[in-house]
């Protein structure tokens, strides 16, 4: 039963930021491209102030597999570097900090193009 009830968590808040992402481009005619921004700097901010913790603690992996995130992950590669090397520091821990997921969707890219045929969408 604990099982199911990390699930429901993990859904719901995963799927209450969708369904916000969806409401944004519904309603205010926003394009994709702004709402993944908006989600990767909320992720940025509720690191900074110390609240992404205690919403990872509670939703896990909803909160952290969209580019809320990867937001987090900039902001704590970046406060790190600070705390080591300066502003040239935060540039740096920012990019270490987010090296890995960017390596993986090159990776990912790379394989499934060679897999799969890529076609033109038709308007």
């Amino acid at each position: 039963m604990e099982t199911f009830l990390d699930y429901l968590k993990v859904f719901a808040v995963g799927g209450g930021l969708c369904a916000v992402g969806q409401l944004l481009i519904n309603k205010t005619g926003m394009s994709s491209a702004r709402i993944l921004v908006l989600f990767m700097l909320l992720g940025l901010v509720t690191e900074l102030v110390g609240a992404f913790s205690y919403i990872k603690g509670f939703a896990s992996s909803g909160v952290t597999v969209p580019i809320t995130g990867f937001g987090s992950n900039l902001a704590k590669g970046a406060m790190q570097g600070a705390k080591e090397g300066g502003v040239l520091g935060a540039v740096g821990g920012g990019l270490k900090a987010a090296a890995p997921g960017i390596s993986a969707v090159i990776l990912f890219g790379f394989l499934f193009a060679l897999i799969f045929r890529s076609k033109s969408k038709k308007i």
